[in-house]
């Protein structure tokens, strides 16, 4: 959303102020640069109806001539997008996880995932067998919803802790909005309610955040157990449930379920890994130290790296780390590391040295940070976990982290559509309007008003639909960006679709995060005259443009 409206702003700059072109509107939330005096705003018009259909008509005008310069400034899906100031040649050690940072999975994965956990909870909990009928939605959920775990609802919820109302859902159906409302006295949700640092439902906090793309099926299988219930009117604790399928999910990776089906089937389940062996190459070539963090096993590692880099792998990486346990990996001081030799079995041996070439199981970043020596803002790690991987790196121990969001290709993509340009620029000028007019308080121009209010609903709605027909867009509310993308901006200096944007970019390259004007700084950033009655709409947010 911010990103066409970017783009619609440097469009508008294009246009100039002279003429009819300059006849543009205020954005949301922001007081006019330039406005009508006072007296003249209490003159009501002879024919209030004429008067602003004309300046719907007029916006909608300038709106359609602003598409094609829009059109031609498309966003970059293979970018990398900055959220702090970081050059490259500071970086002397690489970091990664494995799980979606350097492989990436096919959709069978997930569904594998789903049904496993299913299965569990049938055999293993005494579910009915009956939820056999539900299978995986790839297309219902996305990553960074809330769950309320006593009141079983799925939801979105913003930066600011508000529910966006439309998003809530009990089972497989949307909540009313006067449900939700009645439900948490309004749509926001207390601090002390809401997940806990690592997204987790625990001491007393009743949302539990889902920020693991591997929590796609688990927030299906509740959604669809849930919806079996209600459906057939069966009195059910909640809580059990959610605890019944987080342990049942769990089980799936502990019991080896996934880890065994992906290495008897590789190339079902493993995405050629985005040119992972092209970065990885690239960075030893240039002399960078390399190593892996993960808390996936050391066989499991081992084959998967083979297929996707070659039988070398060992020989990129400084030091290789499986289960690791992240996050106590980055808190928990106690516990040493232990050597695997190649049969895959654990030695006794004292660590003193991380060396080249072995694999190591275990340990903590402090022993870790002893052993290597590699400390502060030369070290860049990136991972697809924004709390488990990246929050206690650069909170604690100032390294520098990168995110991986695969999502953000598609939603580029999305966003670079005619469609959805058309409906976001007209969307953003349509605020402005409302804003603009709401001066106008007789009841003609009231009732036309209404009529703007519920265009702009329904088109409000179009926009998530564009995304996913639920829940829309990952990183954004209606106006809002959401609360993944609140901790993906804190704990993520740079993010990314894949590894592999990194071989569109020198290793001395430094990124520059846009500025982005504070709203009491909105006016000064325009170089637009006022003409007339309207100006041109501002952004809340800008997005980088490669």
């Amino acid at each position: 959303m911010a990103a066409v409206a970017a783009r619609a702003l440097l469009a508008a700059g294009r246009a100039g102020a002279g003429g009819r072109r300059g006849r543009v509107l205020p954005a949301a939330g922001a007081a006019p640069l330039c406005t009508v005096a006072p007296q003249q705003q209490q003159q009501p018009s002879p024919d209030m109806k004429n008067y602003l259909w004309s300046r719907y008509k007029e916006a909608k005008r300038v709106t359609k001539e602003l598409v094609p310069s829009i059109m031609s400034n498309m966003l970059n899906p293979d970018a990398i997008f900055s959220n702090n100031e970081m050059s490259l040649s500071d970086i002397e050690i690489y970091g990664f996880d494995y799980d979606y940072t350097l492989v990436f999975y096919s959709k069978h994965l997930h569904t594998l995932i789903f049904n496993a956990a299913r299965d569990l909870l049938i055999n293993e909990h005494r579910y009915p067998a009956e939820i056999r009928k539900y299978d995986y939605d790839p297309n219902f959920a996305i990553r960074g919803l809330h769950y309320d775990v006593h009141r079983a609802l799925l939801m979105k919820i913003d930066a600011f802790h508000y529910i966006q109302l439309g998003t809530v859902y009990r089972g497989l159906s949307v909540v009313p909005d006067e449900e939700v409302i009645a439900m948490y006295d309004g749509s926001h949700v207390p601090l002390e309610q809401m997940s806990d640092f690592y997204g987790k439902s625990s001491q007393g906090n009743t949302m539990k955040q889902f920020m693991d793309i591997f929590s796609l099926p688990e927030m299906t299988l509740l959604s669809c157990v849930n919806e079996y219930f209600l459906k057939n009117n069966i009195d059910y604790e909640p809580v059990h449930l959610y605890k019944d399928v987080k342990d049942s999910i769990r089980d799936v990776h502990i019991k080896g379920i996934m880890y065994r089906a992906i290495e008897a089937d590789i190339e079902k389940y493993i995405c050629y890994a985005e040119q992972t062996r092209a970065v990885l190459a690239k960075l030893a070539d240039h002399g960078k130290k390399m190593f892996l963090i993960t808390n996936s096993p050391s066989s499991f590692v081992d084959k998967g790296m083979k297929f996707i880099v070659g039988k070398d792998w060992r020989d990129l990486f400084d030091v290789v780390i499986v289960q690791a346990e992240k996050p106590n990996f980055f808190n928990d001081k106690r516990r040493p590391f232990r050597k695997v030799n190649e049969r895959g079995v654990l030695l006794w041996d004292k660590i003193h040295k991380l060396q080249k070439g072995q694999i190591y199981k275990q340990g903590n970043l402090y022993e870790f940070l002893k052993l290597t020596g590699w400390r502060g803002s030369k070290v860049l790690y990136f991972g697809d976990h924004i709390y488990s991987d990246l929050a206690d790196l650069t909170l604690k121990h100032g390294w520098r982290t990168g995110a991986i969001i695969p999502e953000l290709r598609s939603e580029i993509k999305i966003m670079n559509t005619e469609k959805y340009i058309q409906t976001m620029t007209w969307l953003q000028t349509l605020t402005g309007l409302l804003e603009h007019m709401q001066v106008h308080r007789d009841p003609d121009s009231q009732m036309i008003l209404e009529e703007w209010k519920k265009e702009r609903k329904e088109m409000r709605e179009m926009n998530r639909n564009f995304f996913n027909a639920q829940f829309g867009s990952i990183f954004r509310t209606d106006e809002n960006p959401t609360y993944f993308l609140r901790r993906l901006s804190r704990f993520a200096d740079i993010y990314m679709a894949s590894l592999s944007c990194l071989l569109n970019y020198e290793p001395d390259y430094t990124f520059y995060p846009r500025r982005t004007p504070l709203q009491h700084e909105l006016p000064g950033w325009s170089d637009q005259l006022c003409t007339g009655t309207f100006r041109i709409p501002f952004l809340q947010e800008t997005v980088q443009i490669k």
